[in-house]
C-alpha cells in the first residue's frame, strides 16, 4: 500500500466494508512513520499505543454495523500549531516545550475525529509559524522528500512533507502567509487556503495574527483536500468569523469540469522578481490551459507595490501578544533570532495609528483584487518565486539570493481571498514548481475546480523519490 496512490473516500470505503481495517492503515502509517521520519523529521511526536487504539476503537464499531463516518480509519497528522488532545501543543517553541498536553482538541481536529480519523501525532513546523521553513530549536530541521538537502517549507512544512513521503494520507496545516500553500507548492501536492471562517478557528484563544490566518485539511490531492473540508467547514458558535454551511457538497461540483472562459494571469503580481526557470514552468502550464480554450488575458499590475509592510505590522504584533506573557522566562532569549527581532521590531515601532493602517490596507487590497478580477473568474500566479532553496538558506531569483522568495502568498491573506497551488512542473534539479489560483471572495469551490483540472490536465503526478 502507498497512501499516495490512494484517495481519501476509497480507503474509508474500504474500513467501511471490512475490506481492510482501520488498524491496518493506522499500522502502515506507523510503519512507514518508522522507515522515513529519520531522515525527514516531519512528525515531532507520535503515540502509535493510542492511535492503535483509535483504531480499534474504529473497527469495533464497523463490526457492530455502525458507520463511523466518511474518513473511517483515516490516520493523520496535526500541525504543532493547534491541539490534539493527548498531545503537547509546542508551537515549535523552547517556551512550550514543556507545557501539559492539550486536554482537548481544536475544531479542526475534533471534527476530524468525529469523522473517523485516527490521530497519530504532531507535525513541525517553525516557531509560531513565523517564517518559510520548518526548523525550530525543539525539534531541529523538516527536510524535502524531493530533495533531503532541501526545504519542506513553512509553516506546515511537517504536514506537507509527511504527505509527500507517504506517511499519511492526510494532515492538517494553517495559513496565515503561505503556510498551507508554500509546503503544498515545493512538496508536490496541491492545496487550498480556505476562505476565512470556512474552517472554524475558535476555540478558548482568540486568532493570533488578526484575521490573516485559517485553517485546513492538507492532502497530496485536490480532490482529497476537497473530501476532507466538506468533512469539516460550516459555522463555529465560538468563531464569529465562520460561515454557514455550503448550500451544495463541494465532492458533488468535482466531476464534469471544464476550462473556464476567462482567466487572469499575472507573472509578477506587479511588484515580485520571478526567477526565469519558474517562470518558464509556469507560462507553459498557462499556455496548456490556453489550449483548453481557456481566453487568457495577463494583468501585469495587480498590486502597485508589495504589501509586505502591512503584512508583518499585522503577523509581528500577534506573535508578540502571544508570548508577552513569557518574556520573564529563561526559554525566551532561546526563541529564533529572527523571531525574537521580528517581536522587538513590534513592539518598538507598531503604533495604533500603524496597526490601523494596514488594517485598512487589506480592504484597498481588495478592492484592487475585484478590479483585477473584473471580466476574468480567477487569477493565477506563480507559487513561489524561486525553486525550493537548500534547508536554512534563502531562495535565489535569477542568481541573487532573495530571503523573501515567497513573496506571492501573503497579499491573498490581507484580501481573505481562497487561494490554492498546484503542481506546474519540475525544476532542472527535479524539484516541483507551482502555479497559485485566486478567486473572488468565498469562491472556494470554483478553485477547487480549476485546481482540480490543472492537476488533472497540467500536473505531472511524480511521487517524491525519498519518499
Amino acid at each position: 500500500m502507498d497512501f499516495r496512490s490512494e484517495s481519501l473516500a476509497g480507503l474509508a470505503a474500504r474500513v467501511r466494508s471490512k475490506e481492510i481495517s482501520s488498524r491496518e492503515l493506522t499500522t502502515h502509517a506507523l510503519s512507514r512513520i518508522e522507515a522515513t521520519n529519520p531522515r525527514i523529521n516531519a512528525f515531532v511526536a507520535v503515540d502509535g499505543e493510542r492511535a492503535l487504539a483509535q483504531a480499534a476503537a474504529i473497527d469495533e464499531r464497523v463490526a457492530r454495523g455502525e458507520d463511523p463516518g466518511p474518513l473511517a480509519g483515516i490516520p493523520i497528522g496535526v500541525k504543532d500549531l493547534e491541539d490534539a488532545a493527548g498531545f503537547v501543543t509546542t508551537h515549535g517553541s523552547p517556551l512550550h516545550a514543556d507545557d501539559a498536553p492539550a486536554a482537548t482538541d481544536s475544531i479542526l481536529v475534533a471534527r476530524l475525529r468525529a469523522r473517523g480519523c485516527v490521530v497519530l501525532g504532531k507535525t513541525n513546523t517553525p516557531e509560531f509559524g513565523w517564517k518559510s521553513d520548518s526548523h525550530n530549536e525543539v525539534f531541529g530541521a523538516t527536510r524535502n522528500p524531493w530533495d533531503l538537502t532541501r526545504s519542506a517549507g513553512g509553516s506546515s512544512g511537517g504536514s506537507g512533507a509527511a504527505l509527500a513521503a507517504g506517511m499519511v494520507p492526510l494532515a492538517t496545516g494553517s495559513d496565515g502567509g503561505g503556510s498551507i500553500r508554500i509546503p503544498s507548492a515545493i512538496n508536490g501536492l496541491s492545496g487550498l487556503k480556505p476562505s476565512l471562517g470556512r474552517v472554524p478557528g475558535g476555540g478558548p484563544n482568540p486568532p493570533g495574527w488578526a484575521g490573516l490566518s485559517t485553517k485546513g485539511p492538507m492532502a497530496r490531492r485536490i480532490r482529497d483536500v476537497t473530501y476532507a473540508l466538506e468533512c469539516v467547514v460550516g459555522p463555529d458558535p465560538t468563531d464569529i468569523f465562520s460561515l454557514p454551511m455550503p448550500d451544495v457538497p463541494w465532492t458533488r461540483t468535482m466531476a464534469d469540469i471544464g476550462a473556464p472562459l476567462r482567466v487572469g494571469w499575472s507573472p509578477t503580481l506587479g511588484y515580485a522578481p520571478v526567477d526565469a526557470e519558474v517562470l518558464a514552468v509556469c507560462e507553459k502550464a498557462v499556455r496548456a490551459l490556453e489550449a483548453m480554450g481557456t481566453d487568457v488575458v495577463e494583468i501585469p499590475v495587480v498590486f502597485e507595490e508589495d504589501p509586505i509592510r502591512h503584512f508583518l505590522v499585522i503577523a509581528n504584533l500577534g506573535t508578540l501578544v502571544a508570548v508577552a506573557h513569557l518574556r520573564d522566562s529563561p526559554a525566551f532569549a532561546r526563541m529564533d533570532p529572527g523571531l525574537l527581532q521580528s517581536i522587538e521590531w513590534a513592539e518598538s515601532n507598531v503604533t495604533a495609528t500603524k496597526l490601523k493602517q494596514a488594517q485598512d490596507a487589506c480592504h484597498l487590497l481588495n478592492l484592487r483584487l475585484v478590479e483585477a478580477l473584473r471580466g476574468v473568474s480567477f487569477l493565477i500566479t506563480p507559487a513561489t518565486a524561486a525553486v525550493t532553496p537548500p534547508q536554512g538558506e534563502v531562495g535565489v531569483i535569477n542568481g541573487n539570493p532573495d530571503a523573501n522568495w515567497v513573496r506571492f502568498t501573503y497579499p491573498f491573506n490581507l484580501t481573505r481571498s481562497p487561494a490554492g497551488v498546484v503542481n506546474a512542473g519540475y525544476s532542472s534539479t527535479g524539484m516541483p514548481i507551482a502555479l497559485q489560483v485566486v478567486g473572488p471572495q468565498h469562491a472556494d469551490v470554483g478553485v477547487l475546480r480549476l485546481l482540480a483540472l490543472l492537476e488533472d490536465r497540467v500536473a505531472g503526478d511524480r511521487l517524491a523519490p525519498i519518499g
